[in-house]
């Protein structure tokens, strides 16, 4: 690995922890959420500081150099990311949907009990 990738991913590291720390500070992203983040960013640490790992896992993998190899991995990694947050957008649409549908059905059931009382009164 040549030093000049392992300056980018120490500089990308060090921003992304800061800017997911000041997301945080800020409120506007959750801790559970910006562990991932965290983590990734803890991961090209050490693959910048232990080129050697990287060496290895790329001659495991069958890549033909050390740079593709993180690329690769990046990618898949934000790629299993990116499907775990469709799951989760799903599942929450389905759940606006159901109580959309509730709330529909409630306000039906109320203007109905209410229409009743009036018809009763008169």
């Amino acid at each position: 690995m040549t030093v000049a990738l392992r300056c980018v991913l120490i500089v990308t590291s060090v921003f992304l922890t800061w800017f997911m720390l000041r997301k945080i500070r800020q409120s506007k992203i959750k801790i559970e959420d910006s562990i991932f983040w965290i983590m990734l960013s803890l991961l090209l640490v050490i693959f910048s500081l232990f080129p050697g790992l990287a060496d290895i896992l790329s001659d495991i993998v069958g890549t033909y150099s050390t740079s593709n190899f993180i690329f690769l991995l990046m990618i898949f990694i934000l790629l299993m990311k990116v499907f775990s947050m469709s799951l989760k957008i799903s599942q929450l649409e389905r759940k606006v949907t159901e109580l959309v549908q509730s709330l529909a059905l409630s306000e039906t059931k109320k203007g109905e009990k209410k229409d009743g009382a009036d018809q009763k009164d008169t």
